[in-house]
């Protein structure tokens, strides 16, 4: 019998943890396949290795494994690749499936654009756009930061598009906001790249309120799952054929 095991990253944020299950299980009514299970890699639970045994324990022969990760760094390189490998030496007669992280797809930075458009209306020229991304130490990393700002700056036709980072990588979150906002004479957006709600949420939120107590005209989109076609994506790939087998 086939299962789906979908991998989030996991938060310490109670809201983060509920936003994200609940949109797993929006997901999972979505697809036709008998056996779904939501696991995180820490922080949240049930962790992998028991969403995995949930699988099994309901008659599953293949395992497809979807990451809910934007990004290719560490945690999908080594992490989750390292605790699905001792699964499988645990269960050999389990044939495990894993697909990629989302990556740069041209769907989500389509979404960003929808996003930032909801958020703060029509655009003009002077109006500025910062993207904040988790941060890694990972090259690979601000190549793809690279293209989602060429993507983005083409999609709305703003000049400033910028990004930083929560961790791992500079510039950092105080420093990109002081560059974007200085001598700034239209709306400054701030665009998370991440999924769900969280502490990492919390500190860019905390950075854009501190700013518009002081008069700086910013606005903020929130996580990216607010728009429908992540959900769309996640789907794509939980049903898509090709995929590469864990070896």
């Amino acid at each position: 019998m086939k299962a789906i095991l979908y991998i989030g990253h996991g938060t310490r944020s109670k809201k983060g943890a509920k936003e994200a299950k609940a949109f797993i299980d929006r997901v999972m009514q979505r697809i036709d396949v008998p056996i779904q299970e939501i696991s995180f890699l820490e922080l949240s639970e049930p962790l992998i290795e028991e969403g995995f045994k949930r699988c099994v324990e309901r008659g599953a022969a293949e395992i497809t494994v979807v990451p809910l990760f934007l990004l290719a760094a560490g945690h999908i390189k080594q992490d989750i690749p390292l605790a699905l490998s001792l699964l499988e030496a645990r269960y050999p007669e389990i044939q495990v499936t894993v697909k990629d992280p989302f990556g740069v797809h041209e769907g989500i930075l389509d979404a960003i654009a929808d996003l930032v458009r909801e958020t703060a209306g029509k655009l003009v020229p002077e109006d500025r756009l910062l993207i904040v991304g988790r941060g890694s130490s990972d090259r690979g990393i601000q190549v793809n930061f690279s293209e989602i700002v060429g993507g983005i700056r083409d999609r709305l036709g703003l000049e400033h598009v910028s990004v930083c980072f929560l961790a791992a990588a500079e510039p950092k979150l105080w420093e990109g906001m002081e560059t974007i906002t200085a001598g700034a004479d239209g709306t400054v957006i701030v665009v998370p790249y991440l999924l769900f709600s969280g502490l990492l949420i919390n500190e860019v939120n905390q950075e854009v309120r501190k700013r518009q107590k002081l008069g700086q005209r910013i606005l903020y989109t929130g996580p990216l799952s607010g728009h429908p076609v992540i959900e769309d994506i996640v789907i794509e790939k939980a049903t898509k054929m090709e995929a590469s087998l864990v070896s």
